[in-house]
């Protein structure tokens, strides 16, 4: 017998930041359940390809392009999701950027960059979907978190402070919203491979340290994912809100030394 608990079947889900890495592989995960699923990203070209490549037979992923740094374009986004499948269940916000450099060595330029892709731009999309939700008195919203709110690494200050600042905002819009039955959760992934930093992970330094302080021994794989977010977009979390689940393989259960014990 099928159990519907963790069923998002049917749902309209629309996923941001979607055309590669985390956010695609999260956007197939919904569309493979029977979700009707909306990817929304800055490149019209990779955008369409990824909506061809995910899409299912009866509910074809439709592509809309969105630079969430541009409000007119978020609010472009929501109504034509709106128009298109009248409601929106739930909301993935994953579309993010990040450069690596010394704190000292960040131009305000860069700093902006990042933040109000990463930070205002959740912000604003989280608005404009929670209105609607608030509206009909239902829907999820699952943000993607960040290592770097458990404990900051080197060279990415401005974006551990910006995911620190959605951290901040997933418990502040659960607190809000909870009672017109809107729940704000965020998933915090650990070490995981993906288009970007493939060049990072390339060199073995970086693997062995990454696996060295991971207890399960491995990186992540971007479909070990899917699992958090289909629970958190479905009646199986329907008492949990305000919270990161942190999908990490154990990093932040603790700190392993270079010991034998």
């Amino acid at each position: 017998m099928e159990d519907k608990l963790f069923s998002v079947e049917n749902q309209v889900s629309l996923v941001c930041g979607a055309s590669r890495g985390i956010g695609r592989a999260l956007a197939e995960g919904f569309a493979a359940r029977g979700a009707q699923v909306v990817i929304a990203g800055r490149d019209s070209g990779t955008l369409t390809q990824t909506a061809k490549e995910i899409s299912t037979g009866s509910k074809p992923v439709k592509p809309i392009v969105c630079d969430v740094a541009i409000p007119d374009d978020i609010t472009g986004l929501v109504e034509s999701t709106l128009s298109d499948f009248g409601r929106i269940d739930s909301l993935v916000s994953v579309a993010g950027v990040n450069t690596r450099m010394k704190a000292e060595d960040y131009s305000v330029e860069e700093y902006d960059r990042i933040v109000n892709i990463n930070q205002r731009g959740s912000f604003v999309l989280a608005q404009a979907v929670g209105k609607h939700m608030i509206e009909r008195k239902s829907g999820s919203i699952i943000n993607v978190d960040s290592l770097n709110t458990y404990a900051p690494l080197t060279g990415v200050t401005p974006y551990a402070m910006s995911k620190a600042g959605v951290l901040m905002m997933t418990r502040a819009l659960a607190n809000e919203w909870g009672r017109h039955g809107v729940r704000v959760n965020s998933i915090a992934p650990g070490f995981f491979p993906t288009a970007l930093s493939t060049k990072l992970w390339a060199q073995d330094k970086m693997r062995n340290w990454a696996t060295d302080n991971t207890p399960l021994g491995k990186l992540g794989d971007v479909k070990d994912l899917v699992g958090t977010a289909i629970f958190l977009a479905s009646d199986a979390s329907a008492f949990i809100s305000g919270q990161t689940i942190r999908v990490d393989g154990g990093v932040t259960a603790g700190i392993n030394w270079p010991i034998d014990v």
